[in-house]
């Protein structure tokens, strides 16, 4: 099977192997770094970039090694967390630290009993000819992970590959992680999470079938399908929604809306500056959360919620406006 390939911003596109089996054999010597990479954070950017650029002063190939699903997911089915992003945006985000190429290995029962000197053997040696890896300090790998860059160290010195372990990287003052990303969207602070993934945080889904509710409030509004992966806490955000190749500035709440009895969970967008757009079930939506406005409240009555929904909305509107202003500062400097 001919692997596949995800294009980067600079034209150029990264080799993605789903399976050993796709690798050639050719490939290598090579560089690489291995991880869940869920978010492709600040911290996983540097260190790829770190692969990409040591791979090409040697003349060498790069290579980021990931997983699918999430070994937690496989693992601990019930307590696995959310996703920040799934595969094919992650896919994406990888090929734009630069690297050469990209392999998912399958996480299946095989792979979670494949002992830490095994995966190096059959893996990192066997198949991708590895001669430098990069990892953070609490990188775990092998069956039950119990082992640690320590152990990786000793398996380099023994199979001829180097081991560089990078400290975590901070913003602000914050130690950026995946978990700690995470707990920030989940209590709805998109401005720190922003500031971790070093983009603005976001979601693809399609539209849902609506619920009338917004038509009864005479706003413009598009509710998100279920959607299975991280989102940020029940509350009122400034957002970004593009529906295909148009983009829209908007109002978005995130929960049970209370003030409507039995309408249960939802992502409603309120759009601002609405212009008719085709949208069909199928239609691709991308959703960026931008600010937090407010938590969700039970309104006394639709009238309240309708007022307090203009007030978000000119919130809104001062946010992009603000934004707009320093945007110009900044081209004209």
């Amino acid at each position: 099977m001919t692997p596949d390939t995800v294009k980067k911003d600079s034209g150029t596109a990264a080799r993605v192997f789903r399976s050993l089996e796709e690798v050639p054999r050719d490939f290598g010597p090579s560089i690489a770094a291995i991880g869940n990479f869920d978010g492709v954070h600040c911290g996983h950017q540097q260190i790829l970039r770190t692969v990409a650029a040591e791979a090409q002063a040697r003349g060498m190939r790069s290579i980021a090694i990931t997983f699918n699903p999430h070994p937690a997911q496989f693992l601990r089915p019930n307590e696995a967390p959310k996703l920040v992003t799934f595969l094919p945006e992650r896919l994406r985000l990888l090929a734009e630290t630069g690297v050469d190429a990209i392999l998912v290995l399958r996480f299946d029962e095989a792979l979670s009993h494949m002992t830490a000197d095994e995966f190096v053997r059959d893996v990192l040696v066997g198949v991708l000819h590895v001669r430098g890896i990069h990892e953070g300090s609490n990188f775990r790998f092998g069956h039950g992970a119990k082992a640690g860059v320590n152990e990786l160290r000793a398996f380099g010195k023994d199979s001829g590959f180097t081991v560089e372990v990078h400290s975590a990287v901070r913003v602000h003052g914050m130690e950026v992680s995946s978990s700690a990303v995470r707990s920030l969207i989940a209590s709805g602070d998109v401005r720190r999470a922003r500031w971790m993934l070093g983009r603005v945080f976001g979601v693809h889904s399609h539209p849902a079938k609506g619920r009338g509710v917004g038509t009864k409030l005479l706003v413009p509004t598009v509710n998100l399908a279920p959607y299975e992966g991280l989102l940020p806490g029940f509350g009122v955000y400034v957002t970004r929604l593009t529906i295909g190749d148009r983009c829209f500035e908007s109002v978005t709440n995130v929960g049970n809306r209370p003030t409507f009895e039995g309408v249960g969970f939802g992502v409603e967008t309120h759009i601002l500056d609405f212009e008719p757009v085709d949208l069909s079930d199928e239609s691709p939506l991308y959703l960026e959360f931008l600010s937090r406005l407010r938590g969700e409240i039970q309104w006394p009555s639709t009238e309240a919620l309708k007022a307090q929904i203009f007030k978000d909305v000119a919130r809104a509107r001062r946010y992009f406006k603000l934004a707009a202003l320093r945007q110009g500062d900044s081209s004209r400097r």
